[in-house]
């Protein structure tokens, strides 16, 4: 049983541009999903979201099951009621954040041991209780609990990891009790290991799921070892479900992403490089709080139509950042309005035929010298993207190995 519905609209190679049709909203992906860990997108109000056109938002199920309760959400009629949010909802099963935020977390076969921040004392987060919580928070996609590992381990753990995030995606299963409701999606784990990688994807396919993410990445692992794991688990997932890569935000990564056939993203980044003064713009990035900003009467991205770029100029801007809240709910909006014609412009330039141009127009912007870096060439080769026009290539380079940013 489903409750939604994945319609892929248009190609280019491996590229994909779809209606997604989840109970509280139709979306067009590729899409990207900001992150409001307490039900709510730090400064934004629900309606800015909407006008932004965000389509689905996440919930830290641990952050919201410590304050105010999944008891208490449910009691309220959901979060989607509780926090006035008429659109799509995902939550993450909270076992991320026990072992980034806690760094006393054990994970066990049970499940993951930690101190309560609240008491200090041992509890445990099960795979049937995390859905539970999902079950009563009621968003329109819930994520399975999954032995988190870092990418960046290697050896035995990693493979122990996989095969336990196997054994629990059927406690999740059978622990789901609304699945007419809610979508419960796989994540696949594995590492940097293209063996591990394609067990846990064969495993999970054979789940036949609603949906499947791409788990353990953007953890500090090299690009080209990203991109490469990110290739293979979307030519392996089925074509006609969503695909998931969780924890990506940077805009380049995205367009790699969607490239190479992903559909879904989540990331702290642009509302959290926001609150540090920096704009996303077409060219990389903005930082507000550099001096030269201070009597800049332009607006942050002269091509963007964000009520932020129509009414304010860097110089004012400047002046908030940091300073005033003001200034970090401003940048927070444009930063997510970016990434929401991002999505947008991906999804069109898919259905239109142009994407190839759209990406090489975007790389143009980043790398005006031409310079992409190597593992977006290789990426695009494998996506079968020509980008020759928009960069320099890497035969007539010189392969000098240098340290990956």
């Amino acid at each position: 049983m489903m409750a939604l519905r994945f319609e892929v609209l248009g190609r280019f190679n491996r590229a994909r541009a779809a209606r997604l049709t989840l109970p509280h909203f139709v979306c067009e992906t590729p899409l990207f999903m900001p992150v409001g860990t307490q039900g709510t997108i730090k400064g934004l109000t629900t309606n800015q979201l909407e006008d932004i056109g965000c389509q689905i938002i996440l919930g830290n199920t641990y952050h919201l099951a410590l304050r105010p309760t999944s008891e208490l959400i449910d009691e309220l009629g959901g979060l989607h009621k509780f926090m006035n949010w008429p659109r799509a909802l995902l939550t993450d099963s909270g076992g991320f954040q026990m072992v980034s935020l806690l760094h006393l977390a054990d994970i066990t076969e049970k499940g993951v041991t930690f101190q309560s921040p609240v008491d200090g004392k041992p509890m445990l987060l099960t795979p049937e209780e995390s859905i539970q919580i999902q079950n009563r928070i009621g968003a329109d996609i819930i994520m399975a609990l999954d032995d988190v590992v870092k990418t960046t381990i290697t050896g035995p753990r990693i493979e122990e990891a996989m095969y336990r995030t196997l054994r629990w995606i059927d406690r999740c299963i059978a622990a789901h009790n609304r699945p007419k409701e809610q979508n419960l999606f796989g994540i696949v784990q594995g590492g940097l290991d293209p063996v591990l990688r394609d067990i846990c994807v064969q495993g999970l396919v054979e789940r036949n799921l609603p949906g499947y993410a791409i788990g353990g990445l953007a953890g500090g692992e090299d690009k080209d070892s990203f991109w490469r794991v990110v290739a293979q688990c979307t030519a392996a997932l089925p074509d006609c479900k969503p695909r998931y890569v969780m924890g990506v935000g940077y805009p380049l990564d995205i367009v790699v992403c969607s490239a190479l056939g992903a559909d879904m993203y989540d990331c702290v980044y642009p509302t959290r490089t926001a609150r540090f003064g920096t704009a996303l713009v077409p060219e990389g990035v903005l930082r507000l709080k550099h001096q030269s900003m201070a009597d800049d009467t332009r607006p942050i991205d002269s091509t963007c139509e964000c009520m932020v770029c129509k009414n304010y100029t860097r110089a004012y801007l400047h002046c908030l950042v940091t300073k005033d809240a003001m200034g970090s709910q401003l940048l927070s909006y444009h930063n997510l309005y970016y990434m929401m014609q991002l999505s947008r412009n991906l999804h069109s330039s898919i259905i239109e035929g142009t994407f190839p141009k759209f990406v090489c127009d975007f790389l143009r912007k980043m790398f005006p010298k031409g310079d992409v870096p190597e593992w977006v060439y290789n990426a695009m080769e494998v996506a079968g993207i020509d980008i020759s026009s928009c960069s320099t290539p890497f035969d007539s380079k010189i392969n000098v190995h240098t340290p990956s940013e």
